[in-house]
């Protein structure tokens, strides 16, 4: 820990969540997290751009841009002078892109384009590339020259920057047309910020190491002979992108002189280059060696740090990716994950009130106030008592068993088209029952990641958990020890993303020499730690082969543009 100082040094963690930003202000000596504020975006909330039914789910940049100077100026408040912030980093999820112009305005800002989806940012969950991630695939592996997508598992998946890019410019030709660029979330907020040149910012090495097939050995990005093999549209788009990337404990620039008046900072506050929400989870989650921090809240990311030298040339399969600095600069970042976790209980919790809801509508005793908070009061109250009442069902009583494949699979070995099931449903099986059978999903899901890890030599020596669900559900992370039967320790951040991308900005401010420096001055430790129940860890291992044989099925008989050949391609990489 650095010494103490008679001036205070504070630094601003920044996390752009699926449904919110968060600002986290940190005393960077001590770690204290000072004041925290949260804005959901308003466009979002409404629905607006997306399409569930098409998997389409899209988000404005005038939502990143309100809750960027709304949470700040919150936290701001509890500062008595601006120039005491020296640092400030973003984090946000991934693979989010956008198009950009030759000045770096996102095309969602311009008047012509401010209600076009496609000129918006194609948020990590939406789905709408389904086809062109297929074709990936399958060209990767047939045009004659390197796999590009060999340090992403070997799998590419529809949520990934290059899938989305040639749905947009397939679909949407003024869009295609318009693009100078593409830029992920985490890039695009960072050189908002900053107000540097597009040509020579610094791209973020976690969002292109693992979503974009860069890497050191090709040269950076994959050539443009390769991208109009891909598609003839992206022509010439590789020179308007990228070559270098640079880690999160970097300084991509400092404030502009727009943005410190804006947010009432000063220019000399540092700003880190960009990374991902789960990636700078893991970091203040203090990951270490062969760790396993899993970040769970509407979906999962499952981040595993280990030294480069030790993995060596090995490629893991069916993760997504293995990137070099991409969580610690030094160690090998590897991050796998579940494109649903909350989300399906969420799902479930829905459609269980719609009828409620629906009745609510159309109540003419009720102000709108009244609706919505009564809304939100029947919304709470019915997932905390589902909660409690699948807690006490017994599972040896319940055959019900569930596939979380609701949004697809994220990993093991990718494949979007997939689908969620349930099956051994009878007259006498109850909303609890189900909702245990969804939660025990999720864990099953969890353990063939781990287990997929250590089939490819990879130790998971210890299990970390971050995010909503992990610190406001004991019920699911009890199960998810007793199915990992692995103790699972909690983070005491409620705020661990952000609370990495300060530590982040921290480096980059020159408070601390480098990331595990600052990880060990300003880590908040964990909560507790859920030991694995013996007497469930049996019945569970029995359950865990049952949801495998279901699985099997499922993707057997699963239909969809990406099935035939993302099935193809998952054999030849498992059982190379």
């Amino acid at each position: 820990m650095p010494e103490q100082t008679a001036s205070p040094a504070y630094v601003i963690g920044l996390d752009y969540g699926t449904d919110s930003v968060r600002a986290l202000l940190v005393n960077a000596h001590t770690g204290a997290e000072v004041a925290q504020a949260v804005h959901y975006y308003p466009r979002w909330q409404r629905g607006a751009y997306c399409n569930a039914t098409k998997n389409r789910f899209r988000q404005h940049p005038l939502d990143y841009i309100e809750g960027l100077e709304t949470t700040i100026k919150q936290v701001l408040a509890h500062v008595a002078d601006p120039t005491e912030v020296v640092g400030l980093a973003v984090d946000t999820t991934g693979s989010t892109p956008g198009p950009v112009n030759a000045d770096g305005v996102a095309l969602g800002l311009l008047p012509e384009f401010a209600e076009n989806p496609n000129a918006l940012f194609v948020l990590w969950k939406d789905h709408t590339a389904l086809a062109e991630a297929a074709e990936i695939n399958h060209k990767a592996r047939t045009w004659g020259g390197e796999d590009y997508t060999k340090f992403e598992g070997g799998i590419y998946s529809s949520e990934w920057f290059w899938a989305k890019i040639m749905h947009i410019v397939r679909e949407d030709d003024a869009v295609a047309q318009a693009a100078h660029s593409w830029m992920e979330h985490c890039d695009w907020v960072t050189l908002l910020l900053t107000g540097g040149e597009l040509a020579s910012f610094k791209r973020s090495r976690c969002a292109a190491g693992h979503k974009a097939m860069w890497h050191a050995s090709w040269g950076g990005l994959p050539p443009q002979q390769f991208l109009d093999f891909l598609e003839p549209k992206l022509a010439g788009l590789h020179n308007r992108l990228f070559t270098e990337t640079y880690t999160a404990d970097e300084v991509a620039g400092h404030l502009s002189e727009e943005w410190a008046a804006r947010l009432g900072l000063t220019t000399n506050t540092v700003v880190a280059v960009g990374s991902f929400d789960a990636h700078a989870g893991a970091v203040a989650g203090e990951i270490e060696s062969y760790s396993m921090v899993k970040v769970m809240g509407t979906s999962t990311c499952d981040i595993v740090v280990a030294p480069t030298a030790e993995v060596g040339d090995h490629l893991v399969q069916g993760i997504c990716g293995q990137v070099d600095g991409s969580v610690i600069p030094g160690m090998l970042g590897l991050e796998a994950g579940q494109s649903a976790f909350g989300d399906l209980l969420a799902w479930f919790r829905n459609m269980l009130e719609w009828p409620l809801q629906a009745g609510l509508t159309e109540s003419k005793v009720l102000s709108a106030d009244q609706l919505g908070a009564l809304r939100q009061e029947l919304s709470d109250n019915l997932l905390r008592r589902l909660t409690q009442a699948a807690a006490e069902v017994d599972p040896a009583e319940s055959s019900v068993l569930a596939l979380d494949w609701v949004n697809g699979r994220r990993t093991p070995d990718a494949n979007q088209a997939l689908k969620g099931a349930l099956t051994n449903l009878t007259m006498g099986t109850s909303a609890p029952q189900i909702f245990r059978a969804l939660v025990e999903a999720i864990c099953y899901g969890s353990k063939q990641i781990v287990e997929r890890f250590e089939q490819e030599g990879i130790p998971i020596k210890q299990v970390i958990g971050i995010g909503g669900v992990a610190k406001k559900s004991a019920f699911v992370m009890q199960t998810l020890a007793d199915v990992l039967d692995r103790p699972i320790k909690i983070a005491v951040s409620e705020q661990a993303p952000a609370l990495g991308a300060a530590m982040y900005a921290a480096v980059a401010a020159g408070i601390y020499p480098d990331v595990l420096a600052a990880q060990k001055a300003l880590g908040s430790g964990f909560a507790e730690t859920y030991a694995p129940n013996p007497a469930r860890v049996a019945d569970y291992a029995a359950r865990y082969a049952q949801y495998q044989a279901l699985g099997h099925f499922v993707e057997s008989t699963t239909a969809g543009p990406a099935a035939p050949v993302a099935e193809t391609e998952t054999q030849a990489v498992t059982t190379a």
